[in-house]
């Protein structure tokens, strides 16, 4: 009797063993569908957000080369007859944005200064015996924007006229001009460019 009790209690424990295993093996099922049917949630989220950014990848290389394709070399003539500090920084400005979108290798700018535009490159110093000027712009920051301009290419010519008139001495009173900046008339250069195929720009 003592023999079948003991092998029915080791019985009744392998079955409940069985059963905790079993009911294991369900558990760790039902955490990996879960697991499985998050992930597959957080796929179908990041999905819109991979085709997106994949979208955008392809576009904005795209886009470049559409950019870089749609200029070709250009010839321009920017036309500066102003003495307004900000507005003449602001046509530097935008001489450098037109260098940036087209690139240097492909541009042939010139700047054309006469009468009040002349004061771009006036030296500060020569304002007081200069009394045709009210403004002598060619400061340290002025001045390195001219340069940096110069660098990429950009022509600055100097009216002859505006010179004399307004008894500019060249070497003393105005930036680093030199005799091959100066032309015998502003208006009669910017005519000269614009039938030579220069486009015409006043900014």
């Amino acid at each position: 009797m003592l023999l079948n009790k003991l092998i029915i209690k080791k019985g009744i424990f392998l079955i409940h063993l069985a059963s905790l295993v079993v009911e294991r093996q369900k558990n760790n099922a039902h955490s990996l569908l879960n697991k499985t049917t998050e992930d597959n949630k957080r796929m179908k989220h990041a999905k819109p957000g991979i085709f997106l950014l994949i979208f955008t990848t392809i576009f904005l290389l795209s886009s470049t080369t559409v950019f870089a394709e749609r200029y070709y070399k250009q010839k321009v003539v920017y036309h500066i007859n102003y003495d307004m500090p900000k507005k003449q920084a602001g046509a530097l400005r935008n001489i450098q944005n037109h260098i940036n979108a087209v690139g240097a290798e492909n541009m042939d700018i010139k700047v054309v200064l006469h009468g009040n535009g002349l004061a771009l490159l006036v030296n500060p110093d020569s304002l007081s015996h200069l009394p045709k000027f009210k403004h002598a712009n060619a400061t340290d920051t002025m001045t390195s924007k001219v340069d940096g301009l110069k660098n990429q290419g950009v022509k600055f010519q100097v009216c002859a006229n505006t010179i004399k008139g307004r008894k500019v001495d060249m070497e003393n009173d105005l930036y680093n001009v030199t005799q091959a900046d100066i032309v015998p008339s502003g208006v009669a250069e910017l005519s000269h460019l614009q039938m030579a195929g220069y486009t015409y720009i006043k900014p």
